[in-house]
């Protein structure tokens, strides 16, 4: 690799103004002694870009990004840094550095053999236009790959015969050295004759980041075939387990907005950018790499890896998560998706279009949540050694992360999952939390008489129910039963993750009123809502609402008419259980008929009891932390102080009973 002398880059600055090259993306007007324009970063409607030739920066006072000439180059194009270099010597007029003889010649080499690899792509595309590429046209026609997406990816087809790309690429000048040390030919000290290496197959070039072909992935057309897909071997240009399929597009697409998408094969990664999603790879014949998982960090903050949703992809979902867990760092990390069980993207796209892939996607689990199901799978935690081991496990896994942050957060999380789901209603619930968090023993002696804390027992050592620990309901936060084996074992029978009655109220209000969506649209989108169900009926209570307020002026039809819609979404089963999580009749101003004031009244106070609530129990989380890093009277004095106002939430709850006097109830004394 080229090493540029900080006297290059100071000769590369000095022949390129800033404004030069800015202004190749950028519209800029002169004012004054600077240029300003619309940010490139983000979009703006009054200019905040600045570009200050004679000192050699951009300053975005949108974003805050500011940098030279290479810096540019690199955020607007997504190219790394000497690729940026390159490409500003280029339209400098400025030759590259001279570098070793040695490194001249390697570097020749490598030009030479790709541009073999090069010649043989224009080859394997002819030959798929050709009358001999008819069985390989419709193989891909099959797929629905049309013609201009196998332009556009280059595919091609190799013939069946043994020394077709040999004889071709032989009268172009390629020696057979060339064309076994690329991959082409199969040859070695027992193969007295080298031949083609890829044979009847449809052909998929593998391309770098610069967008040179490197490697080839064949697609048997026979069913008999040992392999079905065949890769090109190790060369001097390919190492698999270091590149991506379509990396190069991928890279420019996230860093235009794209989301990163990785999916398991070429064909998939062609089905998912034809239906428009551009930041879509694949790892080349192998499960994901430390150096594949590099280069999609680099790309993207949160990738989201898709797999099949049979076995075979639950488990390589498991083995991307057991890779990641260790190079975790603030902010990067994955999501995972499972397809629908016997479908690959191909399949989906050209069943259910775009939309079928949306869903899959916004489905995406966080690795946490993806580590936490594994280790539930199928368990029987009954006794308390299970328990016990499970802990450990666990605590293991988190101990495996070498960021100290994210490790800290990991075990908060972990110690979090395993109080919901296996505290007892009164004692110190899974192990002690403290204990957990930290690795060592109990972080502050026991104390009776502590608040009643959010799981229904004491804190602390507080006297509570004795017995085996059940679990308690998961209404308390937005965790659910992680598996159906564990949503069907014995410990979790009968506590299903329910909704809240407040989240039930809430949207049984919406449901019942949906005119209060006319002026706290932006209210109701902003609620945080811990049960998914919950998020998924809001949203299609908000759909409806945009799609029937016009037609359906009167109050009473428009509830009707979106219930209707709601029941035709498929959401007939959560407005039942929305009803199920309402356990009183007593909230007269989220029925239907009540008149409006009622409603405004019992509105307001649930969602200012909703958000109170929310806010404390972030804050009930620090407090925590903090008590558990530091057993002070301090942090015990807050901790407290933070569950006293949690139960004066849930006391305050019950004013919302008291409201509906307009509507011919009597009011209730409180």
């Amino acid at each position: 690799m080229v090493r540029f002398t900080p006297q290059f880059l100071d000769e590369l600055r000095a022949r390129l103004s800033v404004s030069e090259v800015v202004g190749k993306r950028v519209k800029l007007k002169k004012a004054g002694r600077e240029w300003k324009g619309l940010s490139p970063f983000q979009q703006e409607k009054t200019p905040s870009f600045y570009v200050n030739d004679q000192k050699g920066f951009y300053h975005d006072f949108s974003s805050g990004k500011h940098g030279d000439i290479i810096n540019f180059v690199m955020e607007t194009d997504g190219l790394p840094f000497a690729e940026a270099v390159e490409r500003l010597a280029n339209m400098a007029g400025l030759p590259l550095p001279a570098v070793t003889p040695h490194a001249a010649r390697e570097e020749q080499r490598r030009r030479s053999l790709h541009d073999v690899m090069d010649l043989a792509a224009k080859y394997f595309a002819e030959t798929l236009a050709s009358r001999l590429g008819a069985k390989a046209r419709g193989y891909l026609a099959d797929r629905a790959i049309s013609p201009a997406t196998q332009l556009q990816f280059r595919l091609g087809y190799a013939s069946p015969e043994r020394f077709a790309l040999k004889e071709h690429l032989g009268k172009l000048g390629v020696s057979v050295e060339d064309m076994v040390e690329t991959g082409l030919l199969i040859g070695g000290d027992d193969i007295p004759v080298p031949y083609d290496r890829f044979r009847d197959r449809v052909m998929f070039p593998i391309t770098d980041i610069r967008g040179r072909v490197i490697a080839f992935g064949g697609r048997a057309l026979e069913k008999d075939v040992p392999a079905k897909y065949l890769n090109s071997p190790e060369t001097p240009l390919f190492h698999k387990g270091d590149n991506l399929y379509n990396h190069q597009t991928a890279r420019k697409a996230t860093y235009d907005g794209a989301p990163l998408i990785v999916v398991e094969g070429y064909v998939d990664v062609i089905a998912m950018v034809t239906a428009g999603f551009a930041g879509s790879v694949a790892p080349l014949g192998t499960a994901l790499t430390e150096s594949q998982l590099a280069l999609l960090w680099r790309m993207a903050d949160e990738p989201i890896l898709c797999f099949d949703g049979d076995r075979a992809g639950q488990k390589a979902a498991y083995r991307a998560a057991d890779l990641a867990l260790p190079f975790l760092a603030p902010g990067k990390s994955l999501r995972i998706a499972l397809l629908p069980e016997g479908q690959d993207p191909d399949d989906l796209v050209r069943s259910g279009g775009r939309g079928a892939i949306e869903d899959v996607l916004a489905a995406a689990k966080p690795l946490a949540e993806m580590i936490w199901s594994r280790e539930l799978e199928g368990g029987n935690f009954a006794t308390p050694e299970r328990r016990a081991a499970l802990e450990a496990r666990i605590k293991e896994l988190c101990n495996g992360i070498r960021d100290e942050v994210v490790r800290r957060y990991y075990r908060d999380d972990f110690a979090d999952r395993l109080q919901r789901t296996f505290a007892p209603e009164g004692g110190r619930g899974f192990g002690g939390r403290g204990n957990f968090r930290q690795g060592g023993g109990r972080p502050f002696p026991p104390r009776g008489g502590g608040q009643p804390n959010r799981f229904g027992g004491q804190a602390f050592g507080g006297q509570g129910r004795r017995g085996p620990p059940g679990p308690i309901p998961l209404a308390a936060g937005p965790y659910q039963a992680a598996s159906p084996q564990l949503a069907n074992s014995p410990i979790m029978r009968g506590q299903r993750s329910a909704m809240s009655r407040r989240e039930a109220l809430i949207l049984q209000c919406l449901i019942n009123h949906p005119w209060l969506l006319h002026e706290h649209l932006e209210e109701v989108a902003a609620l945080e809502l811990a049960h998914p169900e919950a998020h998924k009926l809001r949203a299609g209570i908000i759909a409806a609402f945009a799609h029937d307020h016009h037609h359906s002026p009167d109050p009473g039809e428009l509830a009707e008419k979106m219930r209707a819609d709601l029941e035709k979404g498929g959401f007939s089963q959560s407005l039942q259980r929305v009803e199920a999580a309402i356990t009183t009749a007593a909230v007269w101003g989220a029925r239907e008929g009540a008149a409006k004031d009622d409603v405004l009244a019992t509105w307001h106070q649930l969602v200012a009891l909703h958000r109170q609530y929310h806010s404390l129990l972030r804050e009930l989380k620090d407090a925590e932390l903090a008590l558990g890093e530091d057993p002070s009277e301090a942090n015990l004095a807050w901790l407290r102080d933070v569950k006293a106002r949690l139960a004066e939430v849930d006391g305050t709850e019950a004013l919302i009973e008291g409201f509906g006097e307009l509507s011919g109830r009597f009011q209730k004394s409180v």
